[in-house]
């Protein structure tokens, strides 16, 4: 077959775009630290696809899908803009119950994270290997545990003089230590292959090449419950890296239906040796396992829906799943068993819908729902990563052009949502989290 592109030649085309991606910052935070969906169509449509061939980014939702998609590029680029913080009432106690005992407190105060809105490129390809093979790559990202408060303040105690009370010193910054915040982005290269066979069953697989960059700011006073407490914070980006599997399948379900499956394997990640002292396992933060299933009816020529479910394995991960108590009693932060941000495993449900307004126009419609992963004991450390968004609601808009281009519009609106508890290193004070989000995104796509 002629005018075939060779996977050597398909790698060299994507690798200026990783590049960019690996330049543009922190990606989006929505599903926890997951994106709601993967291309624009995908997005428009609330994340649904894996029964679906929307466009080349479909291989980070299903490879499998990529039989069905033209020969094509996609390039595309997100205006994200979360809006995330914590307001903390109840006095600060400031002192100690014994030397072993003493307080922990912020504020009390209100605080919004001054870091509102990111730019986020993504990009795919995908070539006919023959008649029944494809093959791609897909560039893409996570992250959005990206935050940044400025100003306020920590009360803590302190045994001095007589205990109890002992004494209360109050410190600049969310922890007490100056300007406090997060910044975790993850990149994702992958090159896919894609098979359809006679009876309508596509299989794929995609190994995932993974980077990770994480940057921790104002914890010093968390030092004496670290194992390395020179390995904390403040230590500029570090970088992490690994790889990972998906595998995906989808079958026909009778003329008009079709069924879609895929697995990610958890991602084997280098140390963020920097955050030795931070993360569980001596700087181990391993991106968790997922998996999807979902089906698609064309419920008439014009109208097709889709329904997917999600499952996010955060609590596999310690660094992420391990909760801060009795974990810091029993461990210092970094240490094998050492306490984390305490989320859960997600399960997002996901509708989406795609209406053929004529030859050259769709309009997608989305909604997805799913209980976000913290819970209210872990309200303390999560004031770095307050990923509590439940909702999703988008919509969008293709219009092809003669020359076999096309170009695609997606916006989302995730409502505020939010979770509060007990201060546990001050039991006096109520902490609450919340986020709401907003984000539109344009892709363009040559097509051959």
């Amino acid at each position: 077959m002629s005018n075939l592109y060779t996977p050597r030649s398909i790698v060299a085309r994507a690798l200026p775009a990783a590049i960019v991606l690996i330049l543009a910052g922190p990606a989006v935070a929505t599903n926890g630290y997951f994106a709601h969906g993967y291309g624009t169509k995908s997005k428009a449509m609330a994340g649904t696809g894996v029964s679906l061939s929307l466009d080349t980014l479909a291989p980070a939702t299903n490879p499998a899908a990529l039989t069905g998609v033209d020969e094509q590029t996609d390039l595309g680029i997100a205006y994200f803009s979360p809006d995330r913080g914590y307001d903390v009432t109840g006095a600060a106690t400031g002192a100690c119950l014994s030397p072993q005992q003493c307080t922990f407190g912020v504020g009390p105060e209100s605080r919004r994270s001054d870091r509102d809105y990111f730019l986020i490129p993504h990009f795919g390809i995908a070539r006919k290997w023959s008649d029944e093979v494809t093959v791609g790559i897909a560039v893409y990202g996570n992250g959005g545990m990206n935050t940044r408060y400025v100003g306020g303040s920590a009360t803590v105690g302190a045994p001095m003089g007589t205990v109890p009370p002992g004494t209360a010193f109050t410190l600049p910054g969310t922890f007490g230590s100056g300007t406090a915040g997060v910044d975790l982005i993850q990149l994702f290269v992958a090159p896919t292959y894609a098979r359809r066979f006679d009876n309508g069953v596509s299989i794929g697989i995609s190994p995932i090449l993974a980077m990770q960059s994480f940057e921790a700011r104002g914890l010093g006073n968390f030092a004496p419950f670290s194992s390395a407490p020179t390995k904390l914070t403040n230590n500029g980006h570090d970088r992490s890296y690994g790889l990972g599997l998906k595998l995906g399948i989808q079958a026909p379900i009778g003329e008009s239906a079709r069924f879609g499956a895929s697995y990610q394997t958890r991602m084997s990640m280098s140390e963020f040796d920097s955050y030795a002292g931070l993360f569980a396992g001596q700087g181990d933060f391993d991106i968790p396992a997922s998996a999807t299933v979902g089906f698609s009816v064309a419920a008439s020529e014009a109208l097709t829906l889709a329904f997917d479910v999600e499952w996010i394995g955060y609590g596999g991960v310690d660094s992420i799943a391990n909760p801060i108590f009795p974990n810091l009693q029993r461990a210092p932060l970094g240490a094998d068993g050492g306490a984390g941000f305490g989320w859960n495993d997600m399960t997002v449900y996901k509708l989406g819908a795609a209406w053929q307004a004529d030859a050259r126009s769709t309009w997608r419609f989305g909604y997805s729902f799913g209980h976000q992963p913290i819970d209210s004991s872990e309200v303390l450390f999560n004031i770095l990563a307050p990923g509590v968004v439940e909702q999703h609601y988008t919509v969008g808009y293709t219009r092809e052009s003669e020359g076999g281009n096309s170009w695609t519009i997606a916006a989302m609106y995730a409502p505020s949502e939010s979770v509060s508890g007990i201060n546990p290193l001050d039991p006096a004070q109520n902490i609450k989290l919340s986020m709401d989000q907003f984000e539109f995104e344009f892709s363009y796509t040559f097509g051959r």
